[in-house]
């Protein structure tokens, strides 16, 4: 059972970091720990720019001081030392060539690896493919600490299914999956979980099974997706709505309900290439995962494109057109900007030599420029009084308040990816 005296180090503040770390805070010692200095100030000051903690239950926990219950936050490696317990959420993403990205987990390996003591426990939620905990952190964890696995130390794996923006579907009230290197750990680490997340737990029986089930859950999703995608190529072609179809579909009981659109973020957009790389690596060629991924990347240049067109065909000139985008974020009202595909859609129409207005007001434009190299327009008030073409890329509340008719001239195109205006008022929608 786990204990009061169980001291918890968080590895990685992030998306699926802090409201862990929150959470974990309200019963135990937990030092939060993450390389990135700003984030850190930031934390300590009791604000979270990812809005998945709202500010006052961040203070609730926070404390100034270590070695006492709640939340003490530091970028020092060693604050950590003195933890039993280490939680791993750090980032897995994907190259240019879409493969795996490991070194974030590599070097949160290596970290825990150096105060790692006789007993310890490390546990890893970042998205990994088969195999990896074991094949990958172990050998570091042991090279480095010169302590053997299962002898002196123990791993479990437990994904993380945090969807952010979601106030719904929050850390406790999702059902964890757990799993460890030893039955005695294993069931350690579920007991430890159990004590915070009401929606209960599933202890798997191997970390593998663990860490297998986290990424067939989004490539599940993706694949779906993928199928709803090309069925809206389909019916733009044919002159059908979607919308429609998907609605008159959906009142079979067993149908399953996706929506088209561009697929990004930090999950349902990466993991399924950690799946095929595996699967590759063992001589076996996933042609439907990797269809999947192809037809969803391929979605933003499709938008674009189509754009293109119905601007033509309404005679407008594309070299130098305005267009706006409203939206550069994942997902609707969120500010997570990890594998935006609306990226794909501005350039695409840059390749037009196209002028491009980017509109989000959840989105750090700090982080933006970083991430992207584009300079967001900071206020609506700003935005031109004509466009050649509106694309409603992200379907965040605000766009559905504004008034897109200001904007417009006669020849304006209006693409809304997501569905969020009534179709009367849109040229297309996917």
């Amino acid at each position: 059972m786990p204990s009061n005296k169980d001291v918890i180090a968080i590895i990685g503040l992030g998306y699926v970091g802090l409201p862990l770390a929150v959470e974990l805070a309200k019963q135990y010692e937990v030092i939060g720990f993450d390389i990135n200095a700003q984030r850190v100030m930031e934390l300590q000051g009791g604000t979270d720019h990812t809005l998945e903690v709202e500010d006052s239950d961040l203070k609730k926990v926070l404390v100034t001081e270590a070695h006492q219950r709640g939340l003490y936050i530091s970028n020092q490696s060693q604050h950590i030392a003195h933890a039993n317990i280490y939680i791993v959420t750090v980032p897995t993403p994907t190259d240019h060539l879409n493969h795996p990205v490991l070194t974030p987990l590599e070097k949160a390996s290596a970290t825990v690896a150096q105060v790692l003591k006789q007993g310890d426990i490390v546990i890893y939620e970042s998205t990994v493919y088969p195999g990896a905990t074991e094949e990958v952190c172990v050998p570091i964890l042991e090279e480095i600490s010169g302590l053997v696995f299962n002898t002196d130390f123990y791993v479990g794996y437990s994904p993380e299914r945090i969807n952010p923006g979601d106030k719904k579907h929050t850390v406790t009230k999702i059902l964890k999956v757990t799993s460890g290197s030893t039955p005695e750990i294993a069931k350690r680490i579920d007991d430890l979980y159990r004590s915070i997340i009401t929606a209960g737990t599933h202890l798997a029986p191997s970390i593998k099974v663990a860490e297998a089930a986290k990424v067939i859950e989004n490539s599940q999703r993706d694949i779906n997706i993928a199928f709803v995608n090309e069925l809206s190529k389909i019916f733009r072609k044919l002159d059908i709505d979607t919308k429609a179809v998907l609605e008159a579909a959906g009142t079979k009981w067993n149908f399953l309900k996706f929506s088209p659109g561009l697929v990004g973020g930090h999950c349902i957009g990466v993991d399924p290439y950690y799946l095929a790389q595996k699967a590759i690596e063992a001589g076996y060629d996933p042609e439907i995962i990797l269809a999947g991924r192809k037809l969803n990347d391929s979605m933003g240049g499709y938008v674009a494109q189509e754009t293109v067109k119905m601007m033509i065909e309404k005679g407008a000139t594309i070299k130098g057109a305005k267009t706006l985008v409203l939206g550069i974020t994942f997902k609707e009202n969120c500010p997570d900007i990890r594998n935006s595909r609306v990226i794909d859609i501005i350039n695409e129409l840059q390749s037009y030599h196209m002028e491009v207005d980017v509109f989000d007001p959840w989105a750090s434009a700090d982080e933006v420029r970083d991430e992207y190299g584009l300079d967001l327009i900071s206020e609506a008030s700003n935005l031109s009084e004509s466009y050649d073409s509106i694309i409603i890329a992200v379907a965040h509340q605000e766009f559905k308040d504004m008034d897109l008719k200001s904007m417009k001239q006669a020849q304006t195109v209006v693409f809304d990816v997501k569905g969020l205006l009534p179709k009367t008022e849109v040229d297309a929608r996917l």
